[in-house]
């Protein structure tokens, strides 16, 4: 019974180190704000914010593989829960930067100025 206890622990750390990785990169691109992903644009923002929404979702992926104990499921019972919301996280991704964009460019070549 200890072993078991020994091995979730193992697991905790090596979650949480995985974890701690992707996040240190998240902060460290935040930081350092490389010109080169901040200036290049795909649909309508930069690669940087690109890489972002595509960290969170891999970090959002692993712990819902991880603490809701999903690499033991079947195939067909871990794509059920996890595709939705991989799709339902990209469709208001892909809103919200198309709708920002639209709101940006109105205010930015419209009549209407920035009252905030």
């Amino acid at each position: 019974m200890a072993h078991a206890h020994e091995s979730n622990t193992k697991r905790i750390w090596v979650v949480f180190a995985i974890l701690s990785v992707i996040t240190t990169v998240e902060v460290a691109l935040g930081i350092v704000k490389p010109d080169a992903l901040f200036r290049a644009h795909f649909l309508s923002t930069s690669l940087l914010n690109w890489i972002f929404i595509i960290l969170t979702i891999v970090k959002a992926y692993y712990i819902v593989w991880a603490f809701m104990h999903l690499e033991g499921e079947t195939k067909g019972l871990r794509w059920s829960i996890v595709a939705p919301l991989v799709f339902l996280i990209l469709y208001i991704c892909f809103i919200l930067l198309v709708e920002g964009d639209y709101v940006y460019e109105v205010y930015k070549t419209g009549q209407i100025k920035w009252n905030f």
